[in-house]
C-alpha cells in the first residue's frame, strides 16, 4: 500500500464499514469490524546503510577502500551459485577464469598481487595493526615504482616492507621474527631492506631497546617491578653509551635479566636470550657491562 493510499484510508476510515481506523503496532486495524487495513509500517528514510568510516559519505557501496590490495579493494568478484545446474556452474567457472585474467593485466600487477597477499599474511602472523599493513603495502609499491625489484626476491621485499613499517611505527618486531614468519631468507630480507633504505630514504632511526621490554616481559611473565627496573637500566645504558653497535633486542633481554636478579625472580640467561632470539653470550656480555659500568644504578 502506498503512502497516498494509506493517507486516504486514514482520512476516510475503514473501506468496508467506514469505521474508525487506529494504529496497532505495525498494523492499522478498524475498531468496528477488525479489518487489517495496513500491515507494514512505511519507512520514509533512506534505503542505504552506512558502511563508511565516517558520516561524510554514508552510501552502501561495499567495504571501504584499502591500500592492502593492488586495486584498492574496488575489484568485482564473481560468486559461486549454490543452486544451479552443472552447465551453469561450468559457465560461472569460465567467467571467473576470464575475469581473473582480465583483472591482472600485466606481470607488474601480478607481482603486486602476490606481494600484497604475502604482506597481509605476514602481518597477520606477526599480529601488527592494519595501519602498518597498509604502510607496508605502500612501501612495496614505492619500491616497485623505483624499479628496485629487478634481480631481487619479491618475498624479500614483502618482508622488508613489513619490517620497515614496524620500525617506522615504533612497533617492536625483530628481524629474526620477521624472517621466521616470512617466505624469504635472512639474506633476501637484508638485500631488500638495504636497497629500500638506500634508495627510498626510509624514515627510521636506531631502535630503542625499551620498545621490546613490554612484549619480552609479558612473554617471560615478569612482574611490573622487574619491567620498570629494566626500563630504568635501559635508559641508563643509553645515556652511558653502552648500547652502541649492540643488538637492541639483546640489550632489552639483558636489562630484564639484570632486573630479575635484583628481584630474585629466577629468570635465567637462556630464557632471556630465547625470547630475544639471541645467544646467552649476548645477554651475558651486556649484563657484565651493566654490572661494571652502572654498578651504582644496579646496587
Amino acid at each position: 500500500m502506498s503512502q497516498t493510499q494509506s493517507t486516504q484510508v486514514s482520512e476516510s476510515g475503514c473501506p468496508e464499514c467506514d469505521g474508525r481506523v487506529r494504529p496497532d503496532g505495525t498494523e492499522r486495524v478498524c475498531t468496528d469490524c477488525g479489518l487489517v487495513v495496513g500491515e507494514d509500517r512505511i519507512d520514509h528514510g533512506p534505503e542505504w546503510r552506512s558502511f563508511a568510516d565516517d558520516d561524510t559519505n554514508p552510501e552502501r557501496t561495499g567495504a571501504p577502500r584499502t591500500r592492502a590490495r593492488h586495486d584498492r579493494g574496488l575489484s568485482t568478484e564473481i560468486g559461486r551459485p549454490t543452486r544451479a545446474t552443472a552447465r551453469k556452474r561450468r559457465r560461472f567457472a569460465r567467467l571467473r577464469t576470464h575475469h581473473n585474467r582480465a583483472r591482472i593485466g600485466s606481470k607488474r600487477d601480478r607481482n603486486r598481487v602476490y606481494a600484497f597477499t604475502e604482506i597481509r599474511r605476514l602481518c597477520d602472523v606477526l599480529g601488527v595493526p592494519d595501519g602498518i599493513r597498509d604502510q607496508a603495502c605502500t612501501l612495496f609499491e614505492s619500491a616497485q615504482d623505483a624499479d628496485l625489484l629487478r634481480g631481487r626476491s619479491i618475498e624479500g621485499f614483502a618482508a622488508a616492507s613489513v619490517y620497515a613499517a614496524t620500525r617506522a611505527a615504533n612497533v617492536s618486531r625483530t628481524v629474526p621474527e620477521v624472517c621466521a614468519a616470512a617466505k624469504a631468507t635472512a639474506d633476501e630480507h637484508a638485500a631488500a631492506f638495504d636497497a629500500m633504505n638506500r634508495e627510498l630514504g626510509l624514515p627510521i632511526g636506531a631502535i630503542d631497546p625499551t620498545e621490546y621490554l613490554p612484549r619480552f616481559a609479558s612473554t617471560l611473565s615478569c612482574s611490573t617491578a622487574v619491567e620498570s627496573r629494566a626500563r630504568e637500566l635501559a635508559d641508563a645504558a643509553l645515556e652511558a653509551g653502552l648500547i652502541g653497535g649492540k643488538n637492541p633486542g639483546g640489550v632489552a633481554a639483558a636489562c630484564l635479566y639484570t632486573a630479575s636478579r635484583e628481584h630474585d625472580s629466577g629468570l635465567t640467561q637462556r630464557e632471556a636470550a630465547d625470547v630475544a632470539d639471541v645467544t646467552p653470550v649476548t645477554v651475558r656480555g651486556t649484563y657484565v657491562d651493566l654490572r661494571d659500568q652502572l654498578a651504582t644504578a644496579i646496587e
